[in-house]
């Protein structure tokens, strides 16, 4: 394609709340304003597909896709998708059917793992953890991407997961003191278990956490879709 500089990346970040957009320059800045709906429900594929083909109309002029999923992905496909439903999603070919309607290569990962490629600076073991409609995590080591871990369906504390604990649902029935209470609980159970050297948390619910532990940084959810870029530059094998 020529100066990696002048291609333009179309980031798509699918999210349990909203579908996000923009196209991004080589250095992952916004060159146009970022695009929104509300995602639909029920969600199965050919809904998603429908709404997102809707949102992109109006944007034009990018070379390639990226797409951030809130589920796991493996080779362009849905593995799962929890927050739409596992069964009609599970085996879906999202990245060839968005390439086939736009014209695009299009490269698909998890939500959390894009975000990370838009925050992690390269050093160390480098977690990343989101907080919107449920919890996502993204685990880098020296800026390389590590293998995907679903610990948003693990339980942590009795049969709830992580996606139970401190998902959307549990901030809006127990308020923001007790969930903030469960997120640092959440932090402590991750060091515990991974000792990384640093903790990201964005997703649309981070701005909720009052005084973040030391190590642990709160990013702008806008990482989700500039971290697109990055996913081109060190795509994992497996993608």
């Amino acid at each position: 394609m020529g100066d990696t500089d002048a291609v333009r990346t179309l980031a798509i970040d699918i999210g349990g709340t909203h579908l996000k957009a923009s196209v991004l320059d080589g250095a992952g800045k916004m060159l146009v304003d970022e695009v929104k709906v509300k995602t639909p429900y029920p969600c199965p594929p050919k809904v998603m597909l429908k709404a997102l083909l809707r949102m992109l109309g109006p944007v034009k002029e990018y070379d390639r896709i990226s797409v951030g999923f809130p589920g796991v992905v493996a080779k362009g496909n849905v593995v799962t998708a929890p927050h739409f439903g596992n069964r009609v999603w599970r085996n879906y070919p999202l990245a060839d059917t968005l390439a086939d309607h736009l014209g695009k290569p299009v490269r698909l990962l998890n939500d959390a793992e894009v975000q990370g490629y838009g925050v992690v600076v390269g050093r160390g073991l480098e977690l990343v953890l989101t907080l919107g409609t449920g919890a996502g995590t993204a685990l880098f080591r020296d800026g390389e991407l590590m293998p995907h871990m679903e610990l948003a369906q693990h339980p942590i504390r009795g049969k709830k997961t992580y996606n139970d604990y401190v998902g959307d649902k549990a901030l809006e029935k127990k308020g923001k003191r007790k969930w903030n209470r469960r997120v640092r609980r959440v932090i402590k159970t991750l060091h515990r278990l991974l000792n990384y050297d640093a903790l990201f948390i964005g997703g649309g619910n981070s701005n909720a956490i009052k005084i973040p532990p030391d190590g642990v940084f709160i990013v702008d959810n806008s990482a989700g879709i500039t971290g697109g870029v990055r996913l081109w530059d060190a795509a994992p094998s497996r993608d």
